[in-house]
């Protein structure tokens, strides 16, 4: 989790899984106790949607694009969404056209930052797997949140596919007015990116702190590492993740 002056809190939940906090927090499903805040608003009673105006940006395990549009396109309706947009200037043809510009022009920008623009007109079900993830953080930062909640950015990339996606993340933490949630079961991603490890283990919270200690804890190691709790052991990967 790299973490800025902004935090979404979470009250009272007990997950089971980390995806199942996600999916609380962003409002996938409803919460029968607790609540969510973000930036001191309460966000507990919006909608998904609502939320995502109010600035938690997820992006899912799957990709979800619309797949016989082009990337451009994609993007665009992202700008849109997140603009005051033109059906709210009337019918005059000028502004229509003037918007539509803006939106495609600021659409184009943020495919250069996530270097698709040679591949703005392709159809988004033409491209590879790994393109389609990159789209989708170009969907997210269309819609400038002030959360992004990334559910495991690398599912489903090759090793060589990886990377791209991580630079993004790193250069979307470089921002410190951004707050960036991960849910990663690579541990070398973890500890690359994260800047404080949580860690849920049926449905109890067994860990939260810096990285090196936390992989180092052999109450983790042997939860979620699969690693024998013994003092070796920790003293092992402890000096390893230094």
């Amino acid at each position: 989790m790299a973490h800025s002056g902004l935090f979404a809190t979470v009250r009272c939940f007990k997950p089971k899984t980390s995806r199942t906090a996600f999916n609380l927090i962003s409002g996938q499903l409803p919460a029968t106790a607790g609540s969510v805040s973000l930036n001191g608003q309460n966000l507990s009673g919006l909608s998904a949607s609502a939320r995502t105006r109010a600035g938690l940006g997820r992006a899912f395990q799957l990709t979800n694009l619309f797949p016989n549009l082009s990337v451009l396109e994609n993007v665009r309706l992202a700008v849109q969404a997140a603009s005051a947009g033109p059906h709210r200037r009337g019918l005059n043809l000028w502004s229509i056209w003037s918007d539509h510009a803006a939106l495609t022009d600021k659409a184009h920008a943020i495919l250069v930052s996530v270097s698709m623009a040679a591949q703005q007109d392709a159809v988004v079900a033409s491209l590879p797997h790994g393109d389609q993830r990159k789209l989708e953080v170009a969907l997210l930062m269309a819609l400038d949140p002030q959360v992004y909640m990334f559910d495991e950015p690398t599912a489903g990339m090759s090793h060589d596919e990886a990377p791209v996606i991580l630079n993004l993340i790193r250069q979307l933490k470089a921002d410190k007015t951004k707050t960036i949630l991960l849910v990663e079961h690579k541990m070398d991603v973890v500890r690359e990116l994260a800047d404080r490890i949580i860690v849920l283990h049926n449905g109890n919270l067994v860990a939260d702190g810096e990285p090196a200690a936390v992989i180092a804890s052999p109450v983790v190691q042997e939860a979620y590492l699969g690693v024998s709790a013994q003092p070796d052991a920790a003293a092992k990967l402890a000096g390893a993740t230094a």
